[in-house]
């Protein structure tokens, strides 16, 4: 079976990743990788390395971001990645047999839509989600009604696939693949994450990861000057902020963080981890803040407590280690505060199944 992977970011790249080894070890798949987006950036850490690096080829590479990050650039990129995307298509219909695309980015959508014309036939990881405080919701929605075959991570979003597609077809709930990273992979201890990364997790730590809130644009430079603020509260901790996704006015926040690390030297800003050394570094911290789907999906089952900030994961189902704050310091203060307090999450995670990656593979193997 030809398989292909949509990957833009080393988001979506990390989530494949276990689907990606599985496959390449059965002979039953033929594996084809396009990469564009963030990937091809050297702003955002070139992380096309990282494909690389885990030995994987590369069929396709399509340079489609954006120097900018107004929503004019954006929805200049969108364009653009259409445009170029017409020729992959064009050179490759009727070759592959499914290509895999996954979540919301709008970049995703813009692949995918110019496939429509060609007859592409897609695989769409993780409909069915919600998250109000963001304009992904809308692509995510589309890729799933452009798709033939759907892998959801919970029940419920199976049911909201069924409503957005008018279909019960093809539908299949495999838990959360990004989760099957962490049984495969061997984390780091605190001295071999200070020799790979050149940051010291000797003292208790918190790791930070906040993107922009794409629905309201004009309030992330203020929310991510909230969150530093409320940071500096935590004298006695090591943070670690991985810097944000090419989102709308993501730049803004750099700067932001940029200026808070120069004048504290236990903040440690990080362009790229890859998922071992991410899942290593939240493994370690003491505790998960900011938006990121990975504190609602992943964290739970690293034991670790979540102050999600902000509407950007609205809607989303969640685990009792989720602690919700408002972008205002104060808020993001408190919740910090009654998270180390509760120490470690003992609790489940409702996104967890044996293995999604298996699960995925049994569905393909009798898929026609």
């Amino acid at each position: 079976m030809k398989i292909a992977f949509l990957t833009s970011s080393r988001a979506d790249f990390g989530i494949y990743l276990p689907l990606l080894k599985a496959m390449r070890k059965d002979p039953f798949f033929d594996l084809h990788i396009i990469a564009f987006g963030t990937h091809l950036s050297s702003f955002h850490g070139h992380t096309v390395d990282d494909i690389l690096g885990e030995g994987f080829t590369i069929d396709h590479r399509i340079e489609t971001v954006m120097a900018s990050d107004t929503a004019e650039s954006i929805a200049t990129s969108m364009a653009i990645t259409s445009m170029k995307f017409v020729a992959v298509w064009q050179r490759e219909q009727g070759n592959y047999d499914l290509v895999f695309c996954l979540g919301d980015r709008y970049e995703m959508f813009a692949a995918v839509s110019a496939a429509t014309p060609f007859g592409i036939k897609f695989a769409h990881i993780h409909g069915g989600e919600t998250t109000l405080g963001s304009i992904d919701n809308q692509f995510r929605h589309c890729l799933s009604i452009f798709s033939a075959i759907h892998f959801t991570s919970i029940e419920q979003y199976s049911e909201r696939v069924k409503e957005i597609t008018g279909s019960k077809a093809n539908i299949h709930t495999v838990g959360a693949l990004g989760l099957d990273n962490l049984k495969e992979l061997t984390l780091l201890s605190a001295d071999q994450f200070r020799k790979k990364y050149q940051i010291g997790l000797s003292r208790p730590s918190i790791l930070v990861t906040y993107h922009p809130q794409t629905v309201q644009p004009e309030a992330n430079e203020s929310n991510a000057e909230q969150l530093v603020t409320a940071l500096e509260n935590f004298k006695d901790f090591e943070i670690i902020i991985t810097m944000p996704n090419a989102d709308t006015t993501g730049n803004s926040m750099r700067r932001v963080y940029t200026v808070f690390a120069s004048e504290n030297n236990k903040v440690h800003l990080v362009e790229k981890f890859g998922p071992l050394g991410y899942f290593s570094c939240m493994a370690l911290c003491r505790l998960v803040v900011g938006n990121s789907s990975s504190g609602i999906i992943e964290a739970a089952s690293l034991k670790k407590y979540v102050v999600n900030i902000g509407d950007r994961q609205k809607g989303r189902s969640v685990s009792d280690n989720v602690i919700q704050a408002e972008a205002d310091s104060a808020s993001i203060i408190r919740a910090c505060r009654k998270a180390l307090n509760n120490g470690e999450y003992k609790g489940g995670n409702i996104y967890f199944k044996q293995s999604a990656s298996d699960a995925i593979i049994e569905v393909l193997k009798k898929w026609k």
